[in-house]
This record gives structure tokens, C-alpha cells and sequence, in this order.
């Protein structure tokens, strides 16, 4: 009998001991808004000064941050990447809706866990009031181990502590029609942004944006009282931030722009957690919120973690913070950016799409106008040029100066250092592994091609699943549609940045992209001359001696492929090129980066092609071949 009431004595020490220490322990409550650039007062926006109380008072009482940026620009990444601690694209949930179907689930790495789950695990009570679109899969019940019923009854929390939780505000999705007066903004007293069209349309748009976050406001305003009144406020850190930026405008959600990546983040708590009243100005990834979360429960940040304690004594601010924009719903894309103190320096790996290619916004009145104005020659040459222009292989701005991105510094040589200097921080970012990199399957293509609800899958990599009866790379579907014989076997090599894929509505000309159906960066085609120069993008995977040297093989093909190209290209995809004999000269050693081969035909037999090529990098030939091709 002793020995049982030792042993209830112990374990009844020991609850106390667990009690005390989670007591002590702070609740968090993440106020995560949807779609919500940072025009409020504390962040010196005009139109919202007096209109944005709620917020305002977060930002005085607690931490701003001016200059936080989310890892990619749509909601479901940015979600799966800050609640993993990771950017998506390490582990492989980069593309937009992915674990929508069986076929098409993807499985984190095995020792990775949710935040809520170790926080969970060390004894907090966690929920999610709202969205929860995470791009794969993972189990509800060993992630969050309450539901909040209603997030204007807070008193359940009481009994529920500690407790970390998400309460999702709508944002820039907030439905205004119905608004009252004192929160309306009268469209023509806005300012649009330099990069759109000045017009009603957009001054509309704009003012929707302001009128949206004031009504995330007074949403913010109910949630602080209610912390208050239940004694809740002198132990719980509320943070307020949003997954990416305004909804309604085209370059900003989607988009690896300055409107799309930069966020409201406002932290208010005890004093015991942060210093109270300060900006800060240093640049943020809103994967440190993950990092610091887990430092604030006295929690050790796991290793795959790439943010950081923003409160830690050791805390050493960030050189540069990396996103990445891929597939969005059925629109395919592979665009990285980096972003430092001054610049924002971007790559585009797909150069056949335009901006504005096909989206789940395409029948609003903003996009239409767009087109419309684009269509009859009523768009600027600058609005022209960032909407519907051919893509650059790089983009370098000057954000500080030009925060709206009009002006491509790129080209630019005073900007040379600078601009290597950018392109060697991506090759560092992306050096840590980059699943993009890697073809989507053609199961999670079609998942998303076919989905009706968003839209039909327009790029050429579609094509992959669709019936093709003569084999061009082209579906039966398509070339009926374009006035085309399905049957005729007949390739594309001809290229203009209007064709089908980019502008994504139904084709009126015969345009289609070698680029894009063969998966390189660019090419150009000289029928006069007979030449084709192909661009590339040797990816660490293609290296043998510490991730820096591409292997002769792929140096090979890379020739070869362009060698061939041409011949199909000359001989209008009638015959093809079977390689009978290559002679390779390697002069240098060939380096992970972007690849520039140029081919040429030398002569004809009768059943015989003559090339040649030369395989540059930086300027320089690094090897060269020819080649003998029998015509099939």
C-alpha cells in the first residue's frame, strides 16, 4: 500500500511539475490573412491611416516588420512551406493543389514534422480555424488536437492552454459589395500601382484591396478584446501576417514581384518574449515565424529548418531571402527570384510564357480589360511589354527606387557586379536542392490539366497525356483547334511569344514553341542560314566532380540534340536524323549554369546530313562536334 501511494505521490509530482511548466509557457495565436499586401497606417499607406486602428495598435505596442517575405506567392506553398519550416520546393510540394488525388500524393520526408505537431508533442493544445490546403499529405487529428468552434467566442481557450493556433482571415477575398459607407474608399481618390493600367477598372480594384483589409481590421479588433477580456492577452503573442499579396491585382498574387512576395508581419505580446515598440527593417523570411514560434515554447528548432529565432541573442540578419513560382492550377511555370537589401534579381527558366498567362482569374472584369486593351493597341509599350512582351531570361530591379519592377536593370552593364553577384546568391540558394527542377508527373499534369473548376491545362507540357495519332508532340485536340491535320506528323518550329500556350485563349495563327515542347530555355532558329543555337541550364544533377563539372555525356547530347533540332527544323519534321557518327572535341571543363549551343548544317547526301556544333559558356567554346545523320 506504501508503495502505491509513493508511487500516486510521485506522479502527482510530476503532473504538477508538467502543469507549472506548460503554465509558464506562452500561448500563440497567428492571425493569417489571405491574400493582403501591407496598405495600412503603421506601414504608411495614406488612404488606410485613419482606417486601420486594429492593426495600427499591433504595430505600436509590438514588433513591425517592414521588409518580410513570403517563399512563394500563392496560398497553398506558402502554407506547406511555413508550416513545414522549409521551402516547398526541398520537399517536393512546390506545385500549386498537389495531393488533390491518390495518384498524384505526396509524402514528407520521414522524420519531418508539422509545427503544430511538435508543438503538440511538448504539450500544447493546437487548432486551425480555417484553411488548411497543405500540399500534402497529412493526418488531421496527430496535427491539431482541438477545433475552435467560433473565433468570436475565444473563452474556450481558457481551458486550453497552452495553446497555438491559427485563426484565417479572408483579406483581399473579402466580399465588399455590401460594405458600409464609413469603410468604403472612393476609387478616384486611390493611386494604382505604376504597373497597371490607370483606369476605372483598377482604380476599382485598388480601392476593393483598401476596403478588404479594413474589414480584417475590425475582424482583428473582436479577436484583441476578446484576449483581453478573458485575461488571455497577458500571456499570448499574437502574430498577424499574410500568405502573399493582394488578390485582385495581376502582378501581385502569383507573382515573384515585390507586390507579390511582400507581407504584413506584426508581432504583440508580453515583454518577456520580444522587444516592445521597434520596426524592424532587416529583411525577413516568413520561415524564421516557424523558427521563432518553436523558440518561444522553448522548443529546439529541428534541422531542417531554414529560418530563424528572429529574437535570438545570436540573431544575424539575412543577406538575401529566395522564392519560387511553379505550376499555379493549370498554368506551368518555373520562375526563382532573390531579393537583398537593394534588388530583386529573377529567373526565368521558361522563356516561351508571358506574364499573363491563363489563370482562375480570367473572367473577371480586371483580366478581360487587360486583354481588351492589350487586343486593340491601347496598352502602354510599358504595360505591353510586362504583360504580353517576349520573357527575359533575367530580371534585375532596382526595388528601392523602382518598387513596382517596370525597369529590367539586366542588360544594364553598370549593373554587372551586381547582377553576378545576385545570379551566384541564387546558384548558393539553389545549391541546397531544388525539386523543380524535376519533371511533374504526367498523373499530376492531368489531375490538373483536366480540372474544369480552374481551368484546361494550355501549356505543352499537357500534351504529354493526350492523344497525339501522328506523334508531332502536339494533341489531336489542339491542332483541330488551331486548323490543323492531326495526322500529318507535321512539327512546330516557328516561335512568337503570342502562341497558344502563353496567352493561353484559344490560338487564332499557327504559332506553336520548339522551346517550350522540348523543355529548353530559349532558342533561335535561322532557316536562311541554316543554323539553330539552343540555350540550356546544366542543373547540379548533371555533374560528377562536387556538383560544379557537367559530365561529357551530357555535354554530348546537349550537341547532338541541337544538331538534330536542326535537321528536323529544315526538313519540316518530314524525315528524322538518326546519329550514325559524332566527333566530340571537349576544349574546357563545362560548369553548372546556362548553356549556349549552336548548330549548323554543313551539307546534304542522299540520304545523308552533314552538321556541325559549338557548345559556349561565358563567351567562351568549351567543346565542339560533327556529326553524320541518316535520314529516316
Amino acid at each position: 500500500m506504501r508503495t502505491l501511494l509513493l508511487k500516486f505521490k510521485i506522479l502527482f509530482l510530476l503532473s504538477l511539475i508538467s502543469y507549472e511548466s506548460n503554465a509558464q509557457k506562452p500561448n500563440i495565436l497567428w492571425i493569417y490573412a489571405e491574400d493582403t499586401s501591407p496598405w495600412m497606417g503603421c506601414y504608411g499607406d495614406k488612404i488606410n491611416s485613419l482606417s486601420t486602428p486594429n492593426i495600427d495598435r499591433m504595430a505600436s505596442e509590438g514588433v513591425l516588420f517592414n521588409r518580410a517575405f513570403v517563399p512563394s506567392p500563392v496560398c497553398s506553398v506558402t502554407r506547406s512551406s511555413i508550416i513545414v519550416g522549409q521551402s516547398a520546393v526541398r520537399f517536393g510540394a512546390h506545385q500549386h493543389r498537389s495531393s488533390r488525388t491518390k495518384q498524384t500524393r505526396i509524402k514528407l520526408p520521414k522524420d519531418y514534422k508539422l509545427l503544430p505537431e511538435i508543438l503538440s508533442n511538448h504539450g500544447y493544445k493546437t487548432f486551425n480555424y480555417g484553411k488548411a490546403d497543405y500540399n500534402f499529405v497529412w493526418n488531421k487529428s496527430s496535427v491539431y488536437t482541438f477545433d475552435l468552434k467560433d473565433k468570436k467566442d475565444l473563452s474556450e481557450l481558457i481551458n486550453n492552454q497552452p495553446f497555438f493556433g491559427q485563426i484565417q482571415l479572408r483579406g483581399g477575398k473579402n466580399n465588399t459589395d455590401k460594405l458600409s459607407d464609413s469603410l468604403k474608399v472612393d476609387p478616384k481618390i486611390v493611386r494604382v500601382p505604376n504597373d497597371y493600367p490607370d483606369n476605372e477598372i483598377f482604380q476599382s480594384v485598388v480601392a476593393q484591396h483598401y476596403e478588404a483589409i479594413r474589414i480584417d481590421d475590425n475582424i482583428i479588433g473582436e479577436i484583441l478584446k476578446q484576449l483581453e477580456e478573458t485575461g488571455l492577452s497577458k500571456n499570448t503573442i499574437v502574430v498577424y501576417f499574410s500568405d502573399h499579396g493582394a488578390n485582385n491585382l495581376l502582378r501581385h498574387k502569383q507573382m515573384l514581384t515585390e507586390g507579390g512576395l511582400r507581407v504584413p508581419f506584426i508581432i504583440m505580446g508580453p515583454d518577456d518574449y520580444f522587444l516592445k515598440k521597434s520596426v524592424r527593417n532587416d529583411i525577413i523570411n516568413m520561415l524564421d515565424l516557424s523558427a521563432t514560434t518553436l523558440a518561444w515554447a522553448g522548443i529546439e528548432i529541428p534541422y531542417w529548418y531554414e529560418g530563424k529565432n528572429l529574437f535570438a541573442d545570436s540573431f544575424v540578419a539575412r543577406k538575401y531571402v529566395a522564392a519560387h513560382r511553379d505550376r499555379l492550377d493549370h498554368t506551368i511555370d518555373m520562375v526563382r527570384s532573390i531579393r537583398t537589401n537593394n534588388y530583386r534579381y529573377v529567373r526565368n527558366y521558361l522563356l516561351d510564357r508571358i506574364l499573363l498567362q491563363p489563370q482562375y482569374r480570367d473572367n473577371k472584369m480586371y483580366t478581360k480589360n487587360m486583354h481588351h486593351l492589350y487586343k486593340n493597341g491601347k496598352l502602354s509599350e510599358i504595360h505591353q511589354e510586362i504583360y504580353f512582351g517576349e520573357r527575359k531570361r533575367e530580371e534585375f530591379y532596382n526595388v528601392e527606387k523602382d518598387p513596382e519592377m517596370i525597369y529590367n536593370l539586366a542588360e544594364n552593364p553598370k549593373f554587372n557586379k551586381e547582377l553576378q553577384m545576385h545570379r551566384t546568391l541564387l546558384f548558393d540558394w539553389l545549391s541546397n536542392g531544388d525539386m523543380g527542377f524535376t519533371s511533374e508527373s504526367v498523373e499530376s499534369l492531368k489531375a490538373n490539366g483536366e480540372d474544369n473548376s480552374w481551368g484546361y491545362g494550355v501549356n505543352p507540357e499537357y500534351e504529354k497525356y493526350r492523344k497525339d495519332s501522328d506523334g508531332d508532340g502536339l494533341s489531336d485536340g489542339w491542332e483541330i483547334n488551331n486548323k490543323r491535320n492531326p495526322d500529318d506528323g507535321i512539327l512546330f518550329y516557328e516561335f512568337d511569344c503570342g502562341g497558344w500556350q502563353t496567352e493561353g485563349w484559344s490560338s487564332e495563327d499557327t504559332l506553336s514553341n520548339l522551346s517550350g515542347s522540348l523543355g529548353y530555355l530559349d532558342f533561335n532558329l535561322d532557316k536562311d542560314n541554316k543554323t539553330l543555337e539552343l540555350k540550356f541550364n546544366a542543373s547540379a544533377e548533371l555533374t560528377h566532380t562536387n556538383d560544379t563539372i557537367v559530365q561529357g555525356g551530357f555535354v554530348t547530347a546537349m550537341l547532338d540534340s541541337c544538331m538534330a533540332q536542326l535537321v528536323l527544323a529544315l526538313k519540316n519534321g518530314l524525315v528524322n536524323p538518326l546519329t550514325l557518327d559524332i566527333n566530340v572535341q571537349f576544349l574546357r571543363p563545362c560548369t553548372v549554369g546556362e548553356i549556349s549551343v549552336r548548330a549548323k548544317y554543313i551539307k546534304d547526301g542522299k540520304t545523308i546530313a552533314y552538321t556541325s556544333a559549338e557548345l559556349f559558356q561565358n563567351n567562351k567554346i568549351v567543346a565542339s562536334a560533327t556529326a553524320t545523320s541518316k535520314l529516316v
